[in-house]
C-alpha cells in the first residue's frame, strides 16, 4: 500500500472517501479540507460531528453510532478521524481510504505547534466549547499509535477489501503534492 499515481485517479472518481485516517498531529483534517474542496465532497469531521459536544463532553456511544450510519448512507463525502470503534459502520460505505502514516516526530510536532497556534481557542473542526489542549496521554497516545493503531489498522482494511483502495502518504510534503490541484 503506497500512493500511486493510479490509485490517485480512483479517488477522483471515488464518492465516499473514508479520510483520513492516521495518528493525532499528521494533518487529517488540513488535507481533508482541501481535498473535500477539490473534489467537491461534503466535509464530515469525526471530532466536530460526531464525538465531542461543547465543554468537551463526549456523546454517547450509541448517539455516535447512529449519527456516524446516517452519515455514512449519504451518497457523496469525504471524512476525517481515524476512529477505530467505529469502523465497521464507515469501512463498508467508503470507496476509498487515505491513511496519513507520518513518522511520531511529525504527528507530535504537528499536535504541539497546533496547540500553540489555536491555544484557548477552537480548531474549525471541533465544536464550539472546545477550546484547544494537550495533554500527556496525547503525547503518549501518539507516541505508541504506529505499535498500537497500525496493526489494526491494517487488519480492518484487509477485512473490508480496501487495501488496494487505500493510499498511504508518509510526509507533510507528499500530502500537499497530493491535494495540490492537478496534480
Amino acid at each position: 500500500m503506497n500512493i500511486t499515481s493510479g490509485l490517485k485517479s480512483t479517488l477522483i472518481e471515488a464518492d465516499r472517501i473514508l479520510l483520513v485516517i492516521g495518528c493525532p498531529g499528521s494533518g487529517k483534517s488540513t488535507l481533508a479540507t482541501r481535498l473535500s474542496r477539490a473534489l467537491d465532497l461534503d466535509y464530515i469531521s469525526m471530532d466536530r460531528d460526531f464525538y465531542w459536544l461543547p465543554g468537551w463532553r463526549k456523546r454517547l456511544r450509541d448517539e455516535i453510532d447512529r449519527l456516524i450510519a446516517k452519515a455514512v448512507a449519504e451518497e457523496r463525502w469525504i471524512m476525517d478521524g481515524t476512529g477505530l470503534s467505529s469502523f465497521h459502520l464507515r469501512l463498508p460505505r467508503a470507496d476509498a481510504v487515505i491513511w496519513l502514516r507520518l513518522p511520531r516526530y511529525a504527528c507530535l510536532y504537528g499536535v504541539i505547534s497546533r496547540a500553540f497556534l489555536y491555544f484557548g481557542r477552537n480548531r474549525p473542526e471541533l465544536p464550539a466549547g472546545c477550546p484547544e489542549r494537550l495533554s500527556l496521554d496525547a503525547l503518549a497516545y501518539i507516541w505508541n499509535f504506529e505499535r498500537d493503531s497500525a496493526p489494526l489498522i491494517t487488519a480492518a482494511l484487509r477485512d473490508h477489501g480496501l487495501v488496494n483502495s487505500t493510499v498511504i502518504i508518509r510526509s507533510r510534503k507528499a500530502a500537499s503534492r497530493f491535494a495540490a490541484p492537478g496534480a
